[in-house]
C-alpha cells in the first residue's frame, strides 16, 4: 500500500508485516505525541486496514503510546519546566501556542485538555501545561484517555463499517470529522460543567 508522505511509507514498511507490530506501534504513538510533526493516522488507517483482525488491539495500543507520552510531558512541565519544559517548547516553536492555551486551560482545565487531544492541535502545551500548573494527574490522565481513545477507537469502527474506503473516506474529511466531532464534544463537557456549577 502506497502512502502520500516518504517518511509515513518508511514507517509503514518497517511495521507492517513485523512481528513486533504491536511494540512498533506503541513507539510511533509515544513519538508521534512527544516530537513527530506526522499524524500517526496516516499510518494508522492503511495498518488498520490490512488488519482487520487486530483492529481494538491496534487502537488500544496507540492509545496506550499516547498516554505514555502524555504522562512523560505531564512530570516535565510539573518537575522540569524550567529547563526541559521551556527548551523544549522553544525549539518546537510552539510559544504563542502555549501561551494561549494557558488561558484557555485557566478557565476551562479538563475541556481544554480533552479539546486539544481531539482537535488536530499539538497535544504538547497541554502536557507541560497540566504538569506545571499542578493540575491533578488523574484527571489529566482520564481527559488524555478520553480524547484520544475517541480519535483511534474512531478510526477502528470507521475501518470496521467501511473497509477499505475509510482511507478515501480519511482523506476527503478528516479535518471536518475532528473538528466537528471535538467542537460537540467540548461543546457538551461545557454544558455538563456549567450545569453541575449550577447543582452545586
Amino acid at each position: 500500500m502506497q502512502l502520500k508522505s516518504p517518511r509515513a511509507q518508511r514507517w509503514f514498511d518497517r511495521i507492517n508485516g513485523s512481528r513486533h507490530m504491536l511494540w512498533l506501534l506503541f513507539l510511533l504513538s509515544f513519538l508521534e505525541t512527544v516530537v513527530l510533526p506526522i499524524p500517526i493516522e496516516v499510518v494508522l488507517i492503511p495498518l488498520m486496514i490490512i488488519n482487520r483482525d487486530q483492529l481494538w488491539t491496534i487502537a488500544a495500543v496507540v492509545t496506550a503510546g499516547c498516554l505514555a507520552a502524555s504522562i512523560l510531558g505531564y512530570l516535565v512541565g510539573q518537575a522540569l519546566y524550567q529547563s526541559v519544559g521551556v527548551w523544549f517548547i522553544d525549539s518546537m516553536g510552539m510559544q504563542t501556542a502555549f501561551e494561549n492555551f494557558q488561558q484557555f486551560f485557566d478557565q476551562y482545565g479538563f475541556v481544554s485538555i480533552l479539546a486539544l487531544g481531539i482537535l488536530p492541535i499539538p497535544f504538547q502545551v497541554a502536557m507541560i501545561t497540566a504538569g506545571m500548573s499542578g493540575y491533578p494527574l488523574p484527571l489529566f490522565v482520564l481527559a488524555a484517555v478520553l480524547a484520544r481513545g475517541i480519535r483511534y477507537f474512531g478510526l477502528a469502527w470507521l475501518v470496521y463499517r467501511f473497509g477499505d474506503k475509510a482511507r478515501e473516506m480519511w482523506d476527503r474529511h478528516a479535518l471536518v470529522t475532528i473538528v466537528g466531532g471535538g467542537l460537540v464534544i467540548i461543546a457538551f463537557s461545557l454544558a455538563m460543567q456549567w450545569i453541575a456549577g449550577k447543582v452545586m
